[in-house]
């Protein structure tokens, strides 16, 4: 018996209800009629081969062994004569069919099966065989249990009797069936999904691939499957559905593109992380152009952010100094935009080396460290010391020109100090320029940079947008002024994550040597140089301490105002089979998306009401330093980065909730729960 697998009730009493009235309309009872079939002789001793080929009629289909979602898979009873036995039945390349919602593996048109048949070693004269087969036949209407007692009168050779002539039809059936791998696959099972590791040549050519898993009960069937090249591996990552299980092995056909494919037998064992991301069947992605567009739009609104617009508006104020040329102005546009896309490709191409490397890091994986965050601390005091009036930094200046120089360091600036941002737009495309093959991921990147620099290419190409810009003045040292104020806010955030990221010790350790470089740089703009040389001193003197002042950080300490849970995958698999829909964010201390949204939109009294009467399940992800669970994570929903929302309603599929949240989007989720 191979393959059984119940349908559900809904199906079985489609199938009874519906079938009768097929019947009364006088079509034929059988939709798919199957034939019993061997290659040639039987050989005592040997093996021959068998066939049970079947011809749906036109709008029907038969099953594979695992039938997917719904329906059942063929059934074989044997009666062999003593000695003689069968092997497992060998399945052509099923295919893909949704039906309500429903995933189904099924065959829409001629397909057989073949059996191995063993032949008994002192078989001789006719040989009787007989199987009793039960499959089901189906529309996207009706189901329809059939079934049939094939025979077969095998003649065995060396009996004198005459050898029948080979089926020449095994030859396109045989062609059909997708060859073994000679070494077993490796898999692992998580909470969340089933990652399999195929050994695969990098130069075998794969052109939508799918696998169709013959272990039932281990995954979602329809779900999106994502795949990934990573050397001679072809890795498959498989949402799981309902509770958690285990298995000691798998096996599966997968596909290759159009009815090629190879089968597969798999262990437990390690499945390595990243590599070039593949489409797989079924996979809706975005259109690369639709990407680059959201890269571009995504760098574009960057300079409203409060670190980058001060420095944006002080360089764009520089075009319109007196005397400036339309020639210069290019020069400093294009220079500008060179220093931003070079800072965006740099940090792009260490992110997707990084991440082929094994490492489980997103967009604004720098963040992460503590060390990173203290420099930024210390650059941004800079800034803002400068925009006060301490002293100057060419790179910043409004009361000298500065050149292409000046204009290219500015562009590195504000590509470094722009990358805690993700903006709406942005979003998907930095996911996928983390999953596309790296050269489309490197353009995504480019594309960004460009987006970023283009308020200020524009200035330099466009006369008539300089021409708006108001004549340089005595106003322009207050202006400078006025923009110390978002910088020195951008500080104090740095100093509060600093203290997030490594503890208080660390957060004021941080804070003074800030404001020791500042000295040191007001210092040397004086010409006090044994004041500067000793503001350095104290500088290292701060340095050298402050790795070992990293604090510990508490996993799961900020529940906040909806006692959230940390995230697990255990816990979401835990609430999704006990049936109660679930809410869960992916946050960072150094988002600021992510802070407007828990303020305005999460950590409301309105929220927690609305998911208290739900019984809303709260998973909070904190990805402030990093988490490779999460990095994973947010890798298989397309999320370079954070936020991240996602709404589970009971038995129901996810849904990926905007990164930007309104005050009722979240009680509106939870009052549609009936």
């Amino acid at each position: 018996m191979v393959g059984a697998r119940l349908m559900p009730f809904w199906t079985w009493l489609l199938a009874l209800l519906l079938a009768p009235a097929a019947l009364a309309q006088g079509v034929s009872p059988t939709h798919i009629a199957a034939e019993l079939a061997a290659e040639g002789a039987a050989v005592p001793g040997q093996e021959v081969t068998l066939a049970l080929a079947f011809r749906p009629d036109a709008g029907w289909h038969g099953y594979w062994s695992n039938p997917g979602d719904a329906g059942y898979g063929m059934r074989l009873e044997w009666t062999l004569p003593d000695g003689w036995s069968v092997g497992a039945p060998l399945y052509p390349v099923p295919q893909r069919l949704r039906i309500g919602g429903l995933m189904n593996h099924v065959y829409e048109g001629p397909y057989a099966v073949l059996v191995p048949l063993r032949v008994g070693a002192d078989a001789a004269g006719i040989a009787p065989i007989s199987v009793r087969a039960e499959w089901l036949a189906c529309t996207d209407q009706v189901c329809v249990p059939e079934s049939a007692t094939l025979t077969l009168r095998l003649a065995v050779s060396g009996s004198g009797l005459p050898t029948p002539t080979r089926d020449t039809r095994f030859d396109g059936w045989r062609a059909a069936l997708p060859p073994l791998l000679d070494q077993p696959a490796r898999f692992e099972l998580t909470p969340a999904q089933l990652r399999v590791a195929v050994p695969l040549p990098a130069d075998a050519a794969v052109d939508q691939p799918h696998l169709f898993l013959g272990t039932e009960r281990l995954v979602d069937y329809g779900a999106e499957q994502r795949f990934y090249r990573n050397g001679d591996l072809l890795v498959v990552e498989i949402p799981r559905a309902g509770p958690a299980g285990s298995a000691a092995g798998i096996e599966g056909i997968l596909t290759l593109g159009g009815s090629r494919g190879i089968r597969f037998a798999g262990v437990p064992g390690s499945v390595p992380v990243g590599g070039d991301r593949l489409s797989g069947a079924g996979v809706d992605a975005a259109p690369f152009w639709v990407l680059l567009g959201g890269a571009l739009l995504g760098g574009l609104i960057l300079n409203l952010m409060p670190c980058v617009f001060p420095i944006l508006s002080l360089k764009a104020l520089t075009l319109a100094r007196a005397g400036e040329s339309a020639a210069g102005a290019r020069r400093e546009a294009v220079a500008y935009t060179a220093g931003v896309v070079l800072a965006c490709l740099a940090l792009g191409a260490l992110l997707l080396l990084l991440r082929a490397g094994g490492a489980q890091v997103g967009w604004a994986f720098q963040l992460q460290s503590p060390a990173v965050v203290a420099a930024l601390l210390v650059l941004a005091v800079a800034i803002a010391a400068n925009l006060a009036g301490l002293y100057e930094l060419p790179s910043v200046s409004v009361t000298r020109t500065g050149g292409r120089t000046s204009a290219f360091a500015t562009g590195l600036l504000a590509a470094f100090v722009a990358t805690p941002c993700t903006g709406p737009f942005m979003a998907a495309a930095m996911g996928a320029a983390l999953l596309l093959p790296a050269w489309q991921g490197l353009v995504l990147f480019a594309a960004l940079g460009l987006g970023l620099a283009l308020p200020f290419l524009l200035l330099g190409f466009v006369p008539a947008l300089r021409r708006l810009l108001p004549r340089p003045g005595a106003w322009m040292e207050r202006l400078r002024r006025v923009l110390a104020v978002p910088m020195a806010l951008t500080a104090l955030a740095l100093a509060w994550l600093a203290w997030r990221l490594g503890g208080a010790t660390f957060a004021v350790l941080a804070v003074l040597l800030s404001l020791l470089v500042v000295a040191l740089l007001v210092a040397w703009r004086q010409g006090r140089r044994p004041l500067a040389a000793a503001m350095l001193l104290g500088s290292v003197a701060i340095i050298v301490p402050m790795p070992g002042a990293v604090a510990t950080r508490q996993s799961g300490a900020d529940t906040g105002l909806l006692d959230a849970q940390p995230f697990s995958e255990a816990a979401l698999a835990q609430a999704r089979a006990a049936g109660r829909p679930a809410f869960v964010y992916f946050t960072a201390d150094w988002c600021l998306t992510c802070k407007v949204n828990e303020g305005a939109a999460i950590e409301r009294e309105a929220t927690r009401a609305a998911f208290e009467r739900a019984g809303v399940v709260v998973l909070r992800g904190d990805w402030t330093r990093s988490d490779p669970a999460i990095t994973r994570f947010l890798t298989a929903h397309g999320a370079a980065g954070v936020p991240l929302y996602l709404w589970y309603a009971p038995g129901a599929d996810e849904q990926v909730l905007p990164q930007v949240l309104g005050p009722g989007t979240l009680p509106e989720l939870a009052g549609s729960i009936g």
